[in-house]
């Protein structure tokens, strides 16, 4: 028979109320207690039924996942990490992906939400960009009272939870790496043009090359929207003179240095002897490319989970509105070499 919450308490000693607290990580409960709660639930294998607990406290235990985002490994990402986090503070996630009405629509935007929410109960919703950068959407929760936490907001996070990385600086030491490889000719593909990243990581391209003193073409800058096609697109553009194409070109994702990669290999350009090709992200593609792609690494999965952490987590609770900065890597592969030019 599945063990009960009064087969925990039985065993361990304690009341059924201080078994509650620990599986719900309440604090005001001793460390030994604890521990010992802990150990004769997992020997029990016991794990609380959601319904029941729902009933009790007037939570659902559900926090949903809500996005809009034209990458799987991105979101598949997040999802993880805010899986594990669910796990672990006994919440069950709901993914719910959201195509919002026109950019500047807010009003339509606020009434998809509430249509969404109004028959989704849950305790608690994480916005992925684009939707952590909707007026609309924010006001709609703000109006429902649901606790929310924005993933990479683009600055306008001030008053509300966020967990973010450092687009700008990301950007910017990928861009002083190409130039510290003797680049001075960089291409620039853009992301989506609605997502807060896509303006963070251009800034950041053009800080470092501004303090280079070198100059950013605007014909080398062309606007990608994170898909593997925009990346074929966009190349074949920087790519179309092959005797005077830039030395380098930073991508703001992977899946565009993809597609980078493979219009410069049908046009018989040699990566990196004849174009260093970086990216964005350090998805699984950046290893399967050949060469293996030059890419920023960012916290995609640990975004996730302290988005949990912050909407469901006790000791979270009482704390005052912030942004929690995370960090990223630079993670240098074969796509990058030094140049002659």
């Amino acid at each position: 028979m599945k063990a009960t919450i009064t087969d925990v308490a039985k065993i361990a000693g304690v009341s059924m109320k201080t078994v509650s607290r620990v599986l719900n990580n309440e604090p005001n409960v001793a460390a030994k207690t604890r521990e010992k709660v802990l150990a004769v639930a997992a020997d029990l294998r016991y794990s609380p039924n959601l319904a029941a607990k729902g009933l009790a406290s007037s939570k659902s235990y559900l926090v949903a996942l809500v996005y809009d985002n034209p990458s799987p490994y991105y979101i598949a990402k997040i999802q993880a990490g805010a899986i594990d986090a669910c796990r672990k503070f006994g919440y069950h996630l709901v993914p719910e992906p959201l195509q919002l009405p026109d950019v500047g629509d807010e009003e339509s935007q606020a009434e998809t939400v509430r249509h969404l929410l109004h028959r989704l109960p849950v305790d608690g919703v994480i916005l992925t960009p684009p939707l952590s950068d909707s007026p609309g959407v924010i006001k709609a929760l703000e109006a429902m009272k649901i606790p929310f936490v924005l993933i990479a907001p683009s600055g306008r996070e001030n008053g509300f939870n966020a967990v973010k990385m450092d687009d700008i600086q990301a950007a910017r030491e990928m861009t002083e790496f190409l130039i510290a490889q003797g680049h001075k000719s960089i291409g620039f593909i853009k992301g989506h043009p609605e997502h807060s990243a896509t303006a963070l990581r251009y800034e950041g391209f053009r800080d470092a090359m501004a303090n280079a003193r070198l100059t950013v073409h605007s014909h080398e800058v062309i606007q990608g929207d994170f898909s593997f096609r925009s990346g074929v697109n966009a190349a074949e553009a920087l790519l179309s003179d092959k005797d005077s194409h830039p030395s380098a070109i930073f991508a703001s994702n992977d899946d565009m240095a993809a597609g980078v990669v493979s219009v410069a290999s049908r046009l018989g350009i040699i990566v990196p002897d004849e174009l260093s090709v970086c990216g964005f992200d350090d998805t699984p593609l950046a290893k399967i490319l050949f060469p293996q792609l030059t890419t920023v690494q960012q916290p995609i999965y640990e975004m996730g989970f302290h988005a949990v952490k912050t909407l469901v987590d006790p000791t979270q609770k009482s704390k005052p509105a912030e942004t929690r900065n995370l960090e990223f890597k630079l993670v240098v592969r074969d796509s990058a070499l030094i140049q002659s030019r």
